[in-house]
C-alpha cells in the first residue's frame, strides 16, 4: 500500500501502444543537464536527449542532427517529465537540447529575474538557443550543418528571431507564435494579469517602442534565410491567426520555403487528440 511508483502512473495513463514502448526502456533517451556559455561570458542549461535506438545507429563518423526546443512563457521552464515529442525524435536519429534559457525559472532568483530585470526576451533568449547547439556542435556531438529549431507560443517567438538574428538554424518549427510584439503590447493592455508583463520582458510602452519593433521576427524576416513550418489555431486569441499569416507571407516573399496549417478546432495550446496523436 505504499505510493504509486512514478513507472506504474505512466503504465496507467498510456495508450497500449505506448505501453508497449515504454517497457522497451532501450528506446528511451534520458536527460541529461547541460550548462553552456552564452555570448557574454554567462551560462545558460538545458537538457540533452541523445539519439537511442536499440538497431539502429548513425554511420561510421556520421554525426546526429540537433533539434532545439524553446519552451513557452517566456519566464517558466521546461522539464524533464517523459515526453513523446522528445522521444519520438531521439528514437529517430536526432539529439535533443531542450533549452532552459536564462530568465527560466527552476535554476534561483538571480536567473530567473535575467529576462525582465535586463528587458531582455528577444536577446538573451536567443543568444541562448543559439549558443546551446553551437556548443554541443563545438563538442562534436551533433552536426553543426543539419540544426533546427521549434518553440510554441513565446519559445515560438524565440524561435522566429533566431532565425532573423543567427544563421545556426537550418529549419524551424513554430507553434502559435507571436511575430509582432507591437501587436502583443496592445493585446495585453486589456488583459489585467499580463498588462505591465511585456514592459519588463521589452521596455516600457509606448516610450520604447522601436524596441518592440526592432525585436519583433516579422521586421526582420529579410534576414531569415531557413525553411519554417506555421501551424496555427484558428480560435487562438493571444498568437493569433493573423500574427502566423503576416509571418508566413513575409517568409514566402522573401523566397524561402514556408507552409501553414491552421486547425479549425484548436486555440492557444493544441488539445484536439486528432491534431496532435
Amino acid at each position: 500500500g505504499g505510493p504509486t511508483h512514478m513507472l506504474e502512473q505512466i503504465y496507467s495513463t498510456a495508450t497500449p501502444k505506448a505501453s508497449k514502448l515504454i517497457a522497451k526502456k532501450q528506446y528511451l533517451s534520458a536527460p541529461e543537464l547541460l550548462t553552456f556559455p552564452t555570448g557574454d561570458g554567462e551560462t545558460a542549461h538545458g537538457f540533452l536527449y541523445k539519439p537511442t535506438h536499440p538497431i539502429y545507429s548513425p554511420c561510421r563518423g556520421e554525426k546526429p542532427p540537433l533539434l532545439v526546443k524553446s519552451h513557452g512563457g517566456p519566464t517558466t521552464s521546461t522539464g524533464t517529465v517523459w515526453r513523446m515529442d522528445i522521444q519520438y525524435w531521439t528514437s529517430r536519429g536526432f539529439a535533443v537540447l531542450d533549452v532552459d534559457y536564462r530568465g527560466s525559472s527552476g535554476y534561483g532568483r538571480d536567473y530567473r529575474l535575467k529576462l525582465t530585470d535586463k528587458a531582455g526576451w528577444g536577446v538573451l533568449d536567443v543568444d541562448d538557443v543559439c549558443k546551446g547547439a553551437q556548443h554541443l556542435a563545438k563538442k562534436g556531438i551533433v552536426d553543426p550543418n543539419r540544426v533546427c529549431i521549434d518553440g510554441q507560443s513565446a519559445g515560438g517567438t524565440t524561435c522566429l528571431a533566431a532565425l532573423t538574428q543567427s544563421n545556426v538554424f537550418k529549419a524551424s518549427c513554430s507553434r502559435y507564435c507571436i511575430g509582432d510584439l507591437t501587436t502583443l503590447r496592445t493585446m495585453n493592455s486589456s488583459h489585467k494579469f499580463e498588462h505591465r508583463y511585456l514592459d519588463r520582458l521589452v521596455g516600457q510602452w509606448p516610450e520604447q517602442q522601436n524596441v518592440y519593433v526592432e525585436r519583433s521576427p516579422v521586421s526582420r524576416v529579410a534576414q531569415m534565410k531557413s525553411a519554417v513550418l506555421f501551424l496555427q489555431g484558428a480560435t487562438d486569441p493571444i498568437a493569433t491567426p493573423a500574427q502566423a499569416e503576416a509571418m508566413h507571407d513575409a517568409v514566402k516573399a522573401n523566397g524561402y520555403p514556408t507552409s501553414l496549417l491552421t486547425f479549425n478546432d484548436e486555440g492557444h495550446g493544441f488539445k484536439n487528440h486528432a491534431n496532435i496523436g
